[in-house]
């Protein structure tokens, strides 16, 4: 049975999350640098988290929706620089971040796919093939950046029920998901019929693999709820799956991988509150966390958070924003040079946007992953195309 078919069978089953790898990973070196991609599924509004607070053009497109320039009112943009400003559901977690100089932001980013349909773009990045090539759908960018990272006994992870197509292809790479470890779905004896059901197969050991990575974890993170008191961060949301992960990342793997759905916001999107800045704020206080988890490694840890597409510079008749082209890239951590907003940028005025609606992509996400991936990691130029064949890393200076 093909591996691909052992997942779909078992897609109920998230108490089989770890396949492909030994559960008994050797601790990475602290040495080695540590990376997590975070993906934000949905296509989140990156125009309201990065705020355009110089273009009166975005004031004009977003009349119920926008964020006030600094100074204008008490719920106004945090300023980052005479260009932009910072959310300000924000100001206690990333806005912290990007005054010590551990992050900074990419405008203007993203692929060159068009069809701003959320399932083909994000195949695209996750691939990393370029829409105009060859593209194939069983190898993704981070599973090939993990080939060349094995090599020096970096392990990878995947903090996900089911392993996404970035992390897929020829290196068995392990994922768990971390949200409901208290909560397995199968009992002991589920796991051994199931166990069972595979013993005779080329996927028997993954299988036990798989398990008994599950109840390591859970066992870990059941003690780390036990102690905790009455000022303990709930079990559910992004801010303690952050520290999990984190948990993790510090002692065991040197690349990781999780998504983050929930930022398709064409209704009621908000604006300084509201639906959106309610996710932007609970996303920033899981990265606080996962800073405050990783401790001393977090001076070699970089985190780089991205998203299938932009929205809409103009909002919609529903107050909302709809599917879009260009975005913004977050890229934070100990080791990153912060503090400034970089990448090729335009004024954003009437006639500057892509179609008429949507940011350019200017920044080409092969080519700023890539730039990254070669400063972080040390890769050769023939490495490098390994990841991203026919691109040219660029190098924006962010370690």
């Amino acid at each position: 049975m093909q591996r691909r078919a052992f997942l779909k069978t078992l897609g109920s089953l998230s108490a089989i999350p770890a396949l492909g790898v030994s559960s008994r990973v050797m601790a990475v070196s602290t040495q080695a640098n540590r990376m997590l991609l975070i993906f934000l599924r949905g296509g989140y509004d990156a125009c309201h988290l990065l705020v355009p607070t110089a273009s009166q053009f975005y004031y004009e497109a977003r009349p119920n929706i926008a964020i006030a320039r600094p100074g204008d009112q008490a719920d106004a943009a945090l300023p980052l620089n005479a260009d932009w400003g910072l959310h300000p559901a924000l100001h206690a977690s990333l806005y912290p971040l990007f005054q010590q100089g551990e992050i900074a932001f990419i405008p203007f980013a993203g692929t060159d796919d068009v069809s701003r349909s959320h399932f083909e773009t994000q195949d695209s990045i996750e691939m990393g093939m370029g829409s105009n090539g060859t593209r194939h759908f069983q190898s993704g960018f981070l599973n090939r950046l993990a080939g060349i990272l094995q090599s020096d006994g970096q392990a990878a992870m995947s903090f996900t029920d089911q392993l996404p197509l970035i992390m897929q292809g020829d290196v068995q790479i392990a994922n768990t998901g971390l949200r409901r470890l208290a909560r397995p779905n199968t009992n002991q004896r589920q796991t051994s019929l199931i166990t069972g059901m595979y013993a005779q197969t080329s996927l028997a050991q993954q299988v036990s693999e798989g398990f008994s990575m599950r109840q390591e974890v859970a066992q870990e993170m059941q003690e780390e709820m036990n102690s905790a008191n009455r000022n303990a961060i709930s079990t559910k949301g992004f801010e303690l799956e952050a520290k999990r992960v984190a948990h993790l990342m510090r002692d065991k793997y040197a690349l990781g991988f999780i998504d983050v759905g929930g930022w398709d916001t064409h209704v009621n999107q908000g604006g300084a509150s509201g639906q959106l800045a309610g996710k932007l704020e609970e996303l920033g206080r899981g990265l606080l966390a996962y800073k405050t988890e990783m401790g001393a490694m977090w001076r070699q840890t970089t985190v780089v958070v991205i998203s299938e597409f932009g929205r809409t510079f103009r909002e919609n008749g529903k107050r909302g924003t709809d599917h879009g082209h260009g975005s913004v890239y977050w890229v934070a951590g100990g080791n990153v040079r912060g503090g400034r907003i970089v990448g090729e940028q335009i004024r954003l005025e009437p006639g500057q946007l892509f179609q008429n609606r949507d940011y350019p992509v200017l920044n080409e996400y092969r080519s700023v992953l890539g730039g990254l991936f070669a400063r972080l990691y040390g890769l050769s130029a023939a490495q490098s195309q390994q990841v991203f064949s026919g691109v040219t890393p660029r190098d924006l200076g962010l370690l």
